[in-house]
């Protein structure tokens, strides 16, 4: 209860879903969490600091590398043990005071019913590598890519990891798409041919991204890639319709078998056809991708 507590005092002031869950979890356990610590330094990628007020005692809760890596705390060859033994199905935050272990709490993280069907469909669709990118831990990212039937996964990673690998996969002359809910994922954001930010995520990562998806469904993203096809291919077929049809026409007027008159009018009239083509619906339901409905 103590260290739930703590938790929450630390996590109420960072806008994180993990950090959110944190503080929805000890208010459903009726745990009041009034500050007991000094002003909390946020340390990026990793996770809070600060100290305790009555002991002055640093508190840290982060990341597993945060935590035993970072800030060098320290845990009894028995804690080591219960860690090791810990499920592989949840993302864990790890609370140190002191310089030593206090706690380490499981966030139940899901995978959204429609996500392993999600990535088959964006394989169908022409996508030649799906890659989870993620901060948690090795056997957590693992299990999740199994899952999900990914082409890769990396864990542990930080934000400036997260952008380099775009880097490498446009080195290597590939487009890349990245999807992001957090801060973290703002620079690999930036530097992606397209980045996508959810609903629910960040301020800033709908700042920076060129696409926001609205609804929570995992399905927008089927949908985003068959309109963005079906508009490549009607820009395709509009550039071969007028390079055909005012090539047509100039070939005729040199031949002397149209007057200009009525090659400008069949000119002005394809375009006219063609403006009002382009206005009309690529794909009018989004829901037809979502199977069952």
């Amino acid at each position: 209860e103590e260290a739930l507590r703590t938790a929450a005092c630390l996590e109420e002031h960072y806008p994180h879903s993990i950090a959110n869950a944190v503080v929805r979890k000890a208010k459903e356990e009726g745990i009041s969490h009034e500050e007991m610590h000094t002003k909390p330094e946020y340390v990026v990628a990793h996770g809070i600091a600060s100290r305790i007020s009555s002991t002055n005692e640093k508190a840290v809760i982060g990341s597993w590398h945060f935590i035993f890596d970072h800030e060098k705390c320290v845990c009894t060859e028995e804690e080591k043990t219960v860690l090791e033994s810990l499920p592989d199905e949840y993302s864990y935050l790890y609370m140190a005071i002191g310089g030593k272990l206090a706690a380490a709490i499981g966030i139940s993280d899901p995978l959204r019913e429609e996500a392993p069907a999600v990535v088959d469909a964006l394989h169908a669709l022409g996508f030649k590598k799906v890659c989870m990118m993620t901060g948690d831990n090795q056997r957590t990212a693992e299990a999740v890519a199994k899952k999900l039937r990914l082409d890769e996964f990396h864990a542990e990673v930080l934000p400036e990891d997260k952008a380099e690998f775009v880097q490498s996969e446009h080195a290597a002359g590939r487009r890349v798409v990245m999807i992001g809910d957090g801060i973290n994922d703002t620079p690999a954001l930036s530097e992606a041919d397209a980045g996508v930010a959810v609903k629910g995520g960040a301020a800033i990562t709908r700042e920076v991204a060129d696409i926001t998806i609205t609804s929570g469904g995992l399905w927008q993203l089927v949908y985003l890639r068959k309109l963005s096809m079906a508009m490549m291919k009607r820009i395709r077929g509009h550039y071969r319709f007028i390079m055909g049809f005012n090539g047509g026409l100039i070939a005729l007027g040199v031949m002397g078998i149209l007057p200009p008159a009525t090659s400008s009018l069949l000119h002005n009239g394809s375009t006219v056809a063609i403006g009002i083509h382009s206005m009309t619906d690529l794909k009018t339901d989004p829901d037809d991708d979502e199977p069952g409905r």
